[in-house]
């Protein structure tokens, strides 16, 4: 059985991207889900793919569900379209997009085909995760939680400017003690 391996780029930054593999004859409502648990978003909302072109043109749609909408062709259904029937070039492309008032949009290229399939592993998987991915209620940050530790710790909400009075009374600590050490010494670093 043939397994698939689809780049799944954040439409905002081609730096940030899933990479997710999936057996040919499973379905696009298996491949929703598992765009959904690679970015780490909820299932809660509409989506929609598009297949494409290397122009990322958006053609026939294939829905989670017919909505109520206006369509040039009634939409194929996620979970009645196998991945395999919609592939038509050695790099198919898709548009997935999530949550039609965010407007979620991913873009989903093919780079891989193989004939094996690794028994370890239960698919659709994401094989490849790069970048930090956006957050689908807010803003992620660099430190994440970590960030209210060092909040506290450091008391950064005190003091003007960001600088507080440590270290003005006593200037001499001994932090910079450069006794023993220095280029009379005759040492090299």
């Amino acid at each position: 059985m043939a397994v698939l391996k689809f780049r799944v780029y954040y439409e905002e930054d081609e730096a940030v991207y899933r990479d997710v593999v999936i057996k040919h004859k499973q379905t696009f409502a298996e491949l929703h889900a598992a765009i959904l648990k690679a970015w780490e978003f909820d299932n809660k909302h509409q989506a929609t793919f598009y297949r494409s072109n290397d122009n990322w043109d958006r053609g026939r749609e294939i829905s989670l569900e017919q909505y109520d909408k206006p369509y040039k062709a009634p939409p194929l259904l996620m979970a009645d379209t196998t991945i395999g029937s919609e592939i038509f070039d050695t790099n198919q492309k898709f548009i997935y997009v999530y949550d039609f008032n965010k407007n979620w949009t991913f873009l989903l290229e093919l780079i891989n085909v193989s004939k094996e399939e690794n028994k370890s592993i239960t698919y659709p998987a994401t094989s490849r995760v790069e970048g930090i991915g956006p957050q689908q209620y807010g803003t992620r940050s660099l430190l994440g939680d970590k960030f209210v530790d060092i909040e506290e710790k450091y008391d950064l909400s005190k003091g003007e400017d960001g600088f507080g009075e440590e270290g003005d009374e006593d200037s001499d600590s001994g932090l910079f003690d450069n006794e023993g050490a220095g280029s009379d010494s005759g040492e090299d670093f």
